[in-house]
């Protein structure tokens, strides 16, 4: 449990770093930055994703993942990481935010650049 929440922290601090490199302006710093704690989350998200017991942990650390796939446009990686978040048991709000994700984001970004296929 001390390396999901090592990982999760981490990826955090490095969204905290993305916001500023954001603020200043530095598009390359975000999206480098962005992959990085992307990458920390995926992991920590992974290490959970067959404790279905431990919700809501789970499905939160999988819309976080979630999220920052969309912010580094890896739509597909997005798609599948919300499909296994709503695989498991998440609390009623938290899977709302999942579809809404799934929806809202996903879906409009594809229809946007006008894919029908999933990307990568």
């Amino acid at each position: 449990m001390k390396n999901l929440e090592s990982l999760h922290r981490e990826a955090m601090e490095l969204v905290d770093q993305a916001i500023l490199a954001r603020q200043r302006g530095d598009a390359e710093a975000v999206l480098a930055i962005s992959r990085a704690a992307f990458d920390k989350e995926r992991s920590a998200a992974d290490l959970v994703a067959d404790q279905f017991d431990l919700e809501p942990t789970r499905s939160v650390l999988h819309r976080s993942a979630a999220v920052l796939a969309l912010e580094c446009h890896e739509l597909r990686e997005a798609e599948r990481l919300i499909g296994r978040a709503l695989a498991g048991y998440p609390p009623n709000d938290i899977a709302n935010e999942l579809r809404d994700l799934l929806i809202e984001e996903i879906y409009s970004q594809r229809q946007a650049i006008g894919q029908t296929r999933p990307v990568g």
